[in-house]
């Protein structure tokens, strides 16, 4: 399935606590959960006002409906084309 990067615009995100961090987690999951295995959530990135977030999802309106659910924000949604780290220049 496609990698998708997603840009949420939040204001002063780096300022989340560790207690609203859980909560928006926990609310992502279980969105996730009732829209089942076609779309995951990798990973996040905390800015000072954005957050980046990794999904894997069949599509991009998987992705939106998502964000739509849990009433999360999307600034920008960017298919990943390719990866590359340290590893790749070896």
């Amino acid at each position: 399935m496609p990698k998708f990067l997603i840009e949420r615009e939040i204001p002063e995100a780096g300022k989340l606590t560790d207690r609203d961090l859980k909560a928006i987690s926990q609310k992502s999951c279980r969105v996730l959960r009732e829209l089942g295995p076609e779309v995951q959530w990798i990973q996040s990135y905390v800015t000072d006002d954005k957050l980046y977030c990794v999904y894997i999802a069949a599509s991009e309106e998987l992705v939106r409906e998502h964000a739509q659910q849990g009433g999360f924000p999307v600034n920008r949604i960017s298919r990943i084309s390719s990866i590359i780290d340290p590893t790749t220049a070896e």
